[in-house]
């Protein structure tokens, strides 16, 4: 079995669990090509991406040149070779551009689709999946509408449920063999675009953590270590500026502690200023962006990992800091709580500060048997629902089910 692999960004540093789930997919023996819309290669850091990037092929690469005349080549193929199917994709490009919000990449979709089918004919790929319900499912949906392969996409949210209609999530679902969502409540935001004598093509398949997480054994943190550490995109969604004011509160509570945010954004200097304005320069530090195993370093040298966003799928960070015996402060959001619970963690509503003081203030007043008992417990889920194997299986059974 053969199946080709399209993200939007890949490799990418927020994106390890599809090089996970395509390895694990490897170790059965399926045939995995990786293709990505566009070019990644600048803002590779990490060894494992760097070979990632090495076998993948990039619908647009930095010479544009070079890519709008291989885009134009296999157009003017796909045209001649199967006009009526090319007119299909055509109107079918024409009504997902109606919809959408920006209407003129539709066209380029279309020229990508063109040369996604010409690349899967020569290979012989089965069956094309996607990842993220955006322009990576609209493209395997003009390929397959090409005459190319047919597809199926993962949804991770929250972007496709909050935007459904300008991304015609209902269209592309009806043109999937299957869609898969990360978690129960990823599948009931696309049972909701589904008819219902469609809904046994929705599936629940969990993304993966990394062996790294799950082979070694980590200490339970110990009572001395008075260090939380959020990791994830500094942007609205996450909710570090709450999480700013909070930890001043905290910090007016207890004394010293450390808050440690592992990554970049958007939203990074709103966060410092906030940071200066609460005179918190030494209990707040920010990494920017980090390698895989700077990431694993940060959330085994901190107490926990505190999360408070307000939009998500099923965080991988989460899975990973469980993995790691680390008990998680997170919120009522999607399909955290399907994972997160009292018995691994802290649990507030999303977007109440004070809820989120009193988990922090419990969280670092906690003794080490309870530090201790709800890590294992969060190690323990991990191990049995999102490991490499679970979802390799899940995956390979859809695949061959699709491909008939």
């Amino acid at each position: 079995m053969r199946i080709g692999y399209l993200v939007n960004q890949y490799p990418k540093v927020s994106h390890t669990f599809v090089r996970r789930e395509i390895r694990a997919l490897e170790a059965r023996g399926i045939i995995v090509d990786r293709f990505s819309i566009r070019d990644t290669s600048a803002d590779v850091h990490d060894d494992d991406d760097r070979q990632e990037a090495q076998r993948t092929r990039v619908l647009l690469p930095s010479d544009r040149r070079a890519a709008a005349s291989a885009i134009a080549m296999a157009s003017a193929r796909a045209l001649a070779t199967h006009p009526g199917r090319f007119q299909e994709a055509t109107a079918l490009a024409i009504r997902l551009a109606r919809r959408a919000d920006r209407q003129v990449v539709h066209a380029a979709y279309l020229g990508e689709a063109a040369l996604l089918k010409q690349w899967c004919d020569g290979l012989g790929v089965e069956h094309v999946h996607a990842h993220f319900g955006t322009n990576s499912a609209a493209v395997a949906a003009l390929c397959h509408a090409l005459g190319g392969p047919g597809f199926s996409f993962t949804a991770h949210g929250p972007e496709e449920f909050d935007r459904p209609d300008l991304l015609a999530l209902d269209e592309k679902i009806a043109r999937a063999r299957f869609v898969v969502g990360v978690s129960s409540f990823g599948r009931s935001q696309l049972l909701r675009r589904t008819p219902v004598e469609q809904w046994d093509k929705i599936k629940v398949i969990p993304c993966v953590v990394d062996d790294t997480f799950l082979s070694e054994r980590f200490l339970s943190p110990s009572t001395a270590a008075r260090r939380l550490v959020c990791v994830g995109r500094i942007c609205e969604q996450k909710g570090q500026l709450l999480l700013i004011e909070a930890a001043a509160r905290v910090r007016d509570q207890l004394g010293h502690f450390e808050l440690v945010l592992v990554g970049d954004g958007e939203m990074r200097s709103h966060v410092e200023a906030l940071v200066a304005t609460h005179k918190l320069q030494g209990v707040v530090r920010i990494t920017g962006w980090a390698s895989g195993p700077e990431v694993r370093a940060e959330l085994s040298a901190g107490r926990a990992m505190v999360l408070p966003s307000f939009a998500e799928g099923l965080p991988v960070v989460i899975m990973e800091a469980l993995a790691l015996e680390r008990p998680v402060i997170s919120t009522y959001v999607a399909g955290i709580p399907e994972l997160v619970d009292d018995g691994c963690g802290w649990m507030v509503p999303a977007g109440s500060v004070d809820a989120l003081v009193d988990a922090m203030v419990a969280c670092l007043q906690a003794d080490a048997p309870t530090l201790t008992r709800l890590g294992q417990e969060g190690r323990r889920r991990v191990l049995t629902r999102h490991h490499a194997g679970l979802a390799a299986s899940l995956l390979e059974s859809a695949f061959r089910e699709a491909i008939g």
